[in-house]
């Protein structure tokens, strides 16, 4: 072929929105899509299992890609399993659900791996596999519940079924409606039975449901919430105005039908914007808050207090970031500090230990669990991140910097200081691959390597993955 031929393209027709295609099912895609061809053009089906045959309606074609909804398993692969939950093939909360656990986490281990040699950051350290879940079902001490006005009707519902009332979640784009949760296979064990008590009296007691489109009604969320090692329960109820002479009649019949219930607020929320979050708060029952225990801590938990959904696995990060901690471990950094739960279970390693955090409310439940585990060598400073730590570290040593970002992960000007610091070690733990690894590379020019990376399975049944990345001085 000369130099100025043109290649020619041997891949079929690109499918069209609403075509039916049929594909293998090659991999799994970092958005927890199963990944496979047709006619030569990737296609990414939610839901598909590597090794399947699948036949999917194709959705949306944007930027190149191509989406399609599953329809129908033709093959099952190897990997196929039975899902546990009614709603998996609507809700999206866990798209994995019918992917055989191994194989997940293979698949995580697998994306993890491809980005960190992409940004060149593997040399000779060793990626561990990732630490899963002996039993990956019943693993949420938390979920955030929705009330609409305007229900999602699934495929085989019975025509008139009753669609201006739900309690549930989003389904995957639609905000306008809410997907009626009956029961739910990842959060703690008696949560299907509070979710339908909350469901049932609100419609005894005529309670409206919340409508996104005109901000009117009075039932917006539903919050449960436990300690896993205590026992406790939480309830937070989010209303858009009080209303106390409907809302507490609710909220008795629903302590007396589930005596199970340690503690029962309400938080008004009058604004339009969908977070369940009170601007003021109401105790209705109990003491307002409950307690769970973590790395042999007691941590006091609020309504909306920060905490690691996932005790068990929590648990198991904890140990991670300590077996990278040297015994004497100095002064500690705790970047992004939240409630404290990393920097005071290292308390007793560290000769002092200062956490940085932006959230008030983070912060005084970090100052609060201190207190309460009489832990006198951690302090706690509140306020922007970036501007502080220049503060803490300008002409101070600090043996361990611990970072622990949101999903963006850190912010450009935050790196050099760290650099400049010049810590002897810096774990850096991630709750998104991708911004770590921009992260971490940044810190590899600045003169640190990957010394270990371990990763751990928070989110059982979703592409979600925790990291712990530990640095040190090259």
């Amino acid at each position: 072929m000369g130099e100025n031929s043109t290649q020619i393209d041997e891949r079929g027709p690109r499918p069209v929105r609403g075509s039916q295609v049929e594909m293998r099912v090659e991999a799994i895609d970092d958005l927890g899509r199963g990944r496979g061809e047709v006619e030569g053009h990737p296609v990414a089906v939610r839901g598909a299992v590597p090794g399947s045959l699948v036949r999917a309606q194709i959705r949306r074609r944007h930027r190149g890609a191509i989406g399609g909804q599953l329809e129908e398993v033709l093959e099952p692969g190897p990997l196929q399993r039975e899902a546990r939950c009614p709603h998996v093939g609507t809700c999206g909360g866990c798209s994995f659900q019918t992917y055989d656990y191994t194989g997940q986490l293979e698949s995580l281990r697998g994306h993890l791996l491809e980005r960190l040699a992409e940004a060149d950051l593997l040399g000779e350290v060793e990626v561990e596999p990732v630490l899963g879940m002996e039993e990956p079902f019943g693993y949420r001490n938390k979920m955030d519940f929705t009330f609409g006005n305007r229900r999602w009707i699934e495929v085989g519902e019975p025509e008139g079924a009753r669609s201006d009332f739900a309690l549930g979640l989003h389904v995957p784009g639609v905000y306008s409606k809410v997907l009626d949760i009956q029961s739910c296979a990842i959060h703690f064990e008696g949560a299907d039975d509070i979710l339908s008590a909350a469901r049932e009296l609100a419609r005894e007691h005529d309670l409206e449901a919340w409508d996104t489109r005109r901000h009117v009604g009075l039932l917006r969320h539903l919050v449960l919430r436990k300690g896993v090692n205590t026992g406790e329960i939480l309830v937070y109820l989010v209303t858009s105005v009080e209303d106390a002479e409907r809302v507490d009649p609710w909220a008795a019949d629903l302590v007396r039908r589930c005596p199970q219930i340690t503690t029962l607020v309400q938080g008004i929320h009058s604004r339009a914007a969908a977070v369940a979050i009170g601007e003021e708060e109401r105790i209705l029952h109990g003491p307002g808050v409950i307690h769970e225990t973590l790395a042999g801590l007691t941590f006091t938990l609020s309504p909306t207090s920060f905490f690691q959904t996932n005790t068990t696995q929590a648990e198991r990060l904890l140990e991670c970031i300590h077996s990278e901690v040297p015994s004497s471990g100095g002064r500690v950094f705790d970047l992004y500090c939240g409630a404290g739960t990393i920097g005071l279970s290292l308390a007793s390693k560290a000769s002092e230990v200062v956490g940085l955090e932006s959230s008030p409310s983070a912060i005084r439940d970090a100052r609060a669990n201190a207190e309460a585990g009489g832990i006198h060598n951690a302090s706690f400073i509140e306020g922007d991140v970036l501007e502080n730590l220049e503060q803490c570290t300008r002409g101070v040593q600090g043996d361990l910097c611990i970072v622990d970002p949101p999903r963006a992960g850190l912010h450009p000007k935050v790196i050099p200081i760290l650099l400049a610091a010049a810590p002897a070690r810096m774990i850096y733990v991630s709750c998104n691959p991708v911004t770590a690894v921009r992260d971490l590379e940044h810190l590899a020019r600045g003169g640190y390597r990957l010394a270990r990376v371990q990763p751990v399975d928070l989110f059982p049944h979703t592409p979600h993955l925790e990291c712990v990345f530990t640095l040190v001085p090259r």
